[in-house]
């Protein structure tokens, strides 16, 4: 199956959802990654919640919760800037702090890269990484991903400029 391995399988955000998103959205170690300068309230992801359903054609973005068979949702990982002419979607994923460190990104990765492949037949996926970001570097390494670019001071953080490294996966016929 495209969405399930041995110990975790990828599913749509379901209305129950709304504590681990909350949890997750609300997660300021993660903020200059995501564009987030301010926590989300209840009431703006219960509506997100409501309109998550749609489809990626329409919506150009396509979020999965990351579900651990004894733990249950420990993140989540997003297809976003989809562009249906091109074949190609960015990626960006997060792991609730308490469950990092545990093969949970990797093996969500993989699940997504054949989704991305096998199913919507996209050509490639990239995301963007800031530099000191070592978990996420190693994770999109492993999953196969090549450096193409570097963005100079490209966050701005509150410790100053970071620079971010480009990714890129094309998969080959």
């Amino acid at each position: 199956m495209f969405l399930s391995s041995e110990n975790i399988s990828l599913r749509a955000l379901e209305p129950t959802d709304l504590d681990f998103l909350y949890a997750l959205e609300n997660d300021a170690s993660i903020w200059e990654v995501s564009n987030s300068v301010a926590p989300y309230s209840r009431f703006v992801l219960q509506k997100y919640l409501e309109n998550a359903a749609a489809d990626i054609y329409e919506t150009r973005q396509l979020r999965f919760v990351i579900e651990e068979q004894n733990n249950g949702a420990v993140g989540a990982v997003d297809l976003f800037d989809f562009e249906p002419q091109h074949l190609r979607a960015g990626v960006g994923i997060s792991v609730l702090a308490g469950f990092r460190k545990n093969k949970y990104a990797s093996a969500a990765m993989e699940l997504l890269k054949n989704y991305a492949q096998n199913l919507l037949n996209l050509h490639q996926l990239y995301s963007s990484v800031p530099e000191d970001n070592f978990a996420s570097l190693q994770l999109f390494r492993k999953a196969g991903f090549e450096e193409c670019g570097l963005h100079k001071d490209w966050l701005k953080t509150a410790s100053g400029w970071k620079n971010v490294i480009e990714f890129q996966l094309v998969f080959r016929s």
